[in-house]
Formats: C-alpha cells, sequence, structure tokens
C-alpha cells in the first residue's frame, strides 16, 4: 500500500488539515534540521489518536509517536513511515485538589504555570523544559534538581495490540531519563500527577529564578534539543567537553555551543548530518581523553 493510499485510510479518522505527505521535520523539532516523514499526523483527540494507531497497526505501516520534538533528531533521509505529533489536540487538563489529570500533548511550561496559579509545589524544575508532558514522562525528564518521577503517580498507555495499561508511578521503570516506555512501544495517553500545596508568590519566584539561570547559561536563543548527552557516572558531559577543547567546535553548520559544551546547537543551516557528525567527534575525543564514552540523551531518528 502507497503513501498516498495510507493518507486516504487516515482521512477516515481526521480532517484533511491534519494529515501531510513527505512533511519536513525541521518544521516540528526544535534542532531545525532534519529530513520529511512520509506521512504526518497530529489526531485532534484521543479517540482520533486511538483510531489512528489502529490504522497504522493494522496496515504494518512504521509509525513514531512524537510529542514537542524538543528531545528528537530526524536524519537528512527523513523517516519512512507515519510520523504521529501529539500536540493541541491532546492537551486538556484538570486539577482536582492536589492531583492533575492531564493529556499527553500539554506543554510542560503551560503546565507548570497552571499549578503555580492553584498553589501547587513540585513542578517548579519543568517551568523552562521545552517539551511535552508525553515525552517528559518517556524520558523522565528533569532539571535543578527535580525530575518526573518526583510528582507522578501513574501513567495511561496502550500497547501494540491496542490494549490499554494503567501503571502506578513505581512501575514504570523511571531512572535518570528512562523509563519502560523507551522499551515496551507503548503510546502514553494520560498521565496523573499529584503535588504539594504552596504559596504562589514562592512557586512564582522560583520559577522566575529558574527560567533566569536557563537563559543566562544556555543556548536558548539558537535551535538545539537542549543537553544532547547524558551525564556519565561521576563526570558532567560539558565539563568533560570543554576541558577535551571541543567549546565553540563547528561542523557544517552545527556547533558545541560556546555559551554552554552540554549543548550542541544547530548555527545557522546545519544538516542533521552536520549535527551528527559532530556528536561522533565529540564522543571519541572525549572517549580518547578521558575514557568515558558520552551517550546521546536525543533520540536520532531515521534510516
Amino acid at each position: 500500500m502507497n503513501i498516498s493510499e495510507i493518507k486516504n485510510l487516515l482521512l477516515n479518522y481526521t480532517d484533511e488539515d491534519r494529515v501531510f505527505e513527505y512533511e519536513p521535520m525541521d518544521l516540528h523539532t526544535s534542532f531545525r534540521c532534519g529530513g520529511a516523514a512520509d506521512l504526518y499526523v497530529t489526531p485532534g483527540s484521543l479517540g482520533e489518536l486511538m483510531n489512528v494507531l489502529d490504522l497504522v497497526r493494522s496496515q504494518g505501516v512504521p509509525f513514531l509517536v512524537l510529542g514537542n520534538g524538543s528531545n528528537v533528531l530526524f536524519k537528512d533521509e527523513g523517516y519512512h513511515g507515519v510520523v504521529i505529533q501529539i500536540g493541541e489536540g491532546l492537551n486538556r487538563v484538570r486539577i482536582e485538589g492536589q492531583t492533575i489529570f492531564a493529556e499527553p500533548g500539554v506543554s510542560l511550561a503551560k503546565l507548570s504555570k497552571m499549578a503555580a496559579a492553584e498553589g501547587l509545589s513540585g513542578l517548579e524544575f519543568a517551568c523552562g523544559i521545552p517539551g511535552s508532558l508525553g515525552g517528559a514522562v518517556f524520558m523522565n525528564a528533569g532539571a535543578y534538581g527535580g525530575e518526573m518521577k518526583d510528582v507522578l503517580l501513574s501513567v495511561a498507555s496502550v500497547n501494540h495490540l491496542g490494549m490499554m495499561k494503567d501503571r502506578k508511578a513505581e512501575d514504570c521503570g523511571l531512572g535518570y531519563r528512562r523509563s519502560v516506555y523507551m522499551d515496551n512501544g507503548e503510546t502514553i495517553l494520560g498521565v496523573k500527577l499529584f503535588l504539594k500545596p504552596g504559596l504562589r508568590s514562592e512557586i512564582e519566584e522560583t520559577m522566575r529564578d529558574y527560567n533566569q539561570r536557563r537563559n543566562s547559561k544556555q543556548p536558548v536563543h539558537l535551535p538545539s534539543a537542549g543537553s544532547f548527552f547524558k551525564r556519565p557516572e561521576g563526570h558532567f558531559a560539558g565539563k568533560l567537553i570543554e576541558d577535551a577543547g571541543l567549546k565553540g567546535l563547528q561542523v557544517g553548520g552545527a556547533q558545541v555551543s560556546p555559551m554552554h559544551a552540554g549543548f550542541l546547537v544547530n548555527n545557522g543551516g546545519a544538516t542533521a548530518g552536520d549535527v551528527i557528525d559532530l556528536m561522533r567527534v565529540v564522543q571519541e575525543t572525549v572517549a580518547d581523553k578521558f575514557g568515558v564514552y558520552l551517550e546521546p540523551e536525543v533520540r536520532i531518528v531515521g534510516e
């Protein structure tokens, strides 16, 4: 079955303005580079998402579920399958007391502001993370000493057979930039969080402080995927890269940020190949100098 035929089947479940052929993924990822997806769809509701997932599974079409695209790099060759981006169509939030029920497409920045407005503390660390809630659970995102496992109660998901799962936080395999969802192929449908009561003014002041620190120390003015490498045990990736003399190193349009060596940035016109080549130079140099292998935190997608 060809791409146009799959697209026509998808249109049985969602509007025409939500399905695109050969969609450039640089438009939907924070790195602003990479090739096109054969098909790109943004479901407008949970029901539409379930129908789209059922269709691609039944047709045996490769698919990738994408959140806000802030921790993903698509190779220049693109993605030969269907990219399903969970975004504004699945961003509903309900707050009951100290418990938050949220769909996976809501942004962390928006959710942290909503929590602060209700005098709920615990999500301050997430105020500057540019990802979505589903993606944050998927990788147990964290910053400034906090991470998703600190506030997570449970996660609803659907597996490759279309069966719904509901896991308590302790069953989600949450570790440093890890969760069971990285391995089991399930799609996150809903998240339940539990926060602590606090003073709105203090919560908002903490968030302002975190954002000011982020803006002053990180290259937020350039396209990137945040910290590119995971923190190796006993070390900091950025310090190793800087100590290896790589700060400012450029390959094509990709650069080790002169502002923070833990960031690889698109300095203008970078291809995904530039980023990958730069990543490899950094990995090899750091391994040669310090005997430490830097594992990418960013998901690299494509053939």
